[in-house]
């Protein structure tokens, strides 16, 4: 019979995946044992990688976090310790009985210079203090200042209103003093105090002033002290600083070029217009600028306030031995933060219309200010 001289067709198929898969086996026996190795040592490399990474995190970075903490410390606790003791004094002035007016002026003179002081220490710290311990210093800065001034109206009898007749025309055509009908002296007195504030930190440090249509050029001596600058009432101006200072003050510039090596510390710009800053720094707050353009390399976020039509982009300058200058300012590698501004008056989660990155085709070339004598300051 002829089923019966063949095998059944199920032996056959079962016979023949039985050796397939004996087969298979043997053959990737060896391979999968090699590749178990392979892996094994792949992922002991992994590790011991890992590890000496994490090993080198945890040294410098923390000693970084841990110093960065302490200073910011120390700073709080420096600045509570005068807050208080100008309120203090304010309080003590404001019950004061004495009716020596030389009396009370020095010693309201003495609450503003302590206010300046505090607001020169938040400048100069500014570089690595958070944000947000910088607007609760200012804050109090001003709270301070509208204390003084309450307390120099207390302490100070304000004049009444006062009715004065008028005298009969004369043939001097000049006026005199007496032909005011009404004399307003309600106005706030202020025995010749001057809240000093930012106008005192411009005055109270070297610099160039009151200048028109000049270029100023200073190089700060490496071996000397690293001390603080201003620039202040320049009218159509080149302004070149070399070398590097603790901190640059910058106010009521119009048209001008300044010209920056590098801060370690902040630099502060008020009341521009149309001007051009190339800067390196570690903090860089602006108020009250318009219409000018920013060319910075700066560790922390750019701060503007109170200002327009404000473009940034990043530095382009040069002079002999600027290299060593940016490694001591710990300044040498570019963070990009040029283009990250905070705008403090505009909190929403867009983008502020005030500030723009400067287009590259309207970006000036790398300016070198290496061959220009000094004119002092």
């Amino acid at each position: 019979m002829a089923e019966d001289n063949h095998p059944p067709a199920d032996s056959t198929t079962n016979a023949a995946s039985a050796f397939a898969f004996s087969s298979t086996t043997t053959a990737a026996t060896i391979p999968e044992s090699q590749d178990a190795a392979l892996q094994r040592k792949h992922a002991a490399m992994v590790e011991r990688l890992n590890n000496l990474h994490h090993s080198r995190i945890s040294q410098k970075p923390n000693s970084d976090l841990t110093s960065n903490a302490e200073s910011i410390q120390s700073f709080l606790a420096r600045f509570s310790e005068s807050k208080l003791s100008i309120e203090s004094n304010l309080a003590r002035i404001s019950h004061t009985t004495s009716s020596d007016p030389d009396s009370l002026k020095s010693e309201l003179q003495n609450v503003s210079v302590s206010i300046s002081t505090l607001e020169k220490l938040v400048a100069e710290s500014s570089y690595y203090l958070p944000s947000y311990e910088v607007r609760t210093c200012l804050k109090t800065i001003s709270d301070l200042k509208l204390s003084l001034d309450d307390a120099t109206s207390h302490v100070i009898p304000k004049k009444k209103f006062s009715f004065r007749n008028k005298k009969k025309p004369s043939a001097d055509p000049s006026p005199s003093p007496a032909q005011n009908s009404i004399v307003n002296e309600s106005e706030k007195p202020t025995l010749g105090i001057e809240i000093v504030g930012l106008s005192g930190l411009f005055q109270s440090s070297q610099g160039f002033r009151g200048k028109e249509n000049e270029v100023l050029v200073k190089e700060f001596d490496r071996e000397g002290e690293i001390g603080e600058f201003s620039v202040s009432n320049l009218k159509g101006c080149e302004v070149r600083l070399k070398g590097c200072l603790r901190a640059l003050f910058v106010n009521k510039l119009r048209g001008c070029r300044v010209y920056v090596g590098l801060v370690f510390g902040s630099v502060l710009i008020e009341d521009v217009e149309e001007c051009v800053f190339v800067l390196a720094s570690h903090q860089i707050r602006i108020h009250n600028a318009k219409s000018c353009d920013f060319y910075l390399r700066v560790r922390s976020r750019p701060i503007i306030e109170d200002s327009s039509e404000v473009r940034f982009a990043p530095y382009c300058l040069k002079y002999a031995g600027m290299e060593k200058d940016l490694g001591e300012a710990n300044l040498s590698e570019e963070t990009g933060n040029w283009a990250n501004v905070d705008d403090f008056r505009w909190l929403r989660a867009v983008q502020s219309p005030n500030w723009s990155v400067l287009p590259e085709n309207e970006r000036i070339e790398m300016v070198d200010i290496s061959n220009r004598k000094e004119n002092g300051g």
